[in-house]
């Protein structure tokens, strides 16, 4: 996830929205597009461990307001915007709002649970991650990212 922009996939009530962050985001709903939308949202595949839950899927989550953050703790973007993504959920958890992290590694030691896990501690991480190391739920989700010529 070398890449300039940042996917952030918000789901209300099983519908999905994908919105891409211009570089710098900083939460500011200004520099966020949105790109497609869907009738359904993919489901979490291909999950080899999840963290501060017990397994989730799409239908666990219908009828809910979910945020789901596809991130990797290598990617420098991708920890800039741990701060926003862990004060949304900290500021409206208790008012409904699921946030889902998708941890999907690009580099082989970013696919150590035990890499994972103290990442998660170091950034204050409570809710919900799952380990996609196979970026299976990347690609059910239709992700891309361009880092130069070469295309995830």
């Amino acid at each position: 996830m070398v890449g300039s922009r940042r996917t952030l996939l918000i789901a209300f009530a099983g519908l999905a929205a994908a919105a891409v962050a211009a570089p710098g985001f900083g939460g500011d709903a200004s520099t966020i597009q949105l790109v497609e939308t869907r009738a359904a949202a993919p489901n979490f595949v291909g999950i080899s461990k999840w963290f501060n839950s017990a397994p989730l899927s799409i239908s666990d989550l219908r009828g809910k307001v979910v945020l789901v953050d596809f991130w990797t703790y290598g990617c420098y973007n991708c920890v800039n915007t741990l701060p926003y993504v862990t004060k949304l959920y900290d500021t409206y958890k208790d008012k409904g709002l699921v946030v889902v992290g998708i941890h999907t590694p690009e580099f082989p030691f970013e696919r150590s649970a035990g890499n994972v896990q103290a990442a998660l501690k170091r950034h204050g991480i409570t809710y919900p991650v799952a380990q996609d190391n196979d970026s299976a739920t990347w690609n059910a989700w239709r992700n891309q990212y361009c880092a130069g010529p070469i295309h995830r």
